[in-house]
């Protein structure tokens, strides 16, 4: 099957991967439908869209800081 794979990204000019996305995208299309957005998530994609271009928004390495927890401090023991 990989051979196959692999003939077949030659020959469309694609990556291993961008066959494999489609695959499981038509997979899922026809096992279980496709789930249109509701209004309320349109919306929230619009609102996150405008605070991207205002740059409201954190770097991955931002985040990371912002949600790691504090460290222990050391606990000395009793004497």
């Amino acid at each position: 099957m990989l051979k196959d794979l692999d003939r077949i990204a030659k020959a469309e000019q694609r990556t291993r991967s961008e066959l494999l996305r489609e695959a499981f995208r038509s997979y899922f299309r026809l096992r279980y439908g496709e789930v249109p957005a509701t209004a309320a998530e349109l919306r929230a994609l619009e609102r996150g869209r405008a605070a991207m271009k205002r740059g409201d928004y954190l770097t991955l390495d931002e985040l990371r800081h912002a949600v790691e927890s504090p460290r222990r401090k050391k606990r000395h023991p009793k004497a």
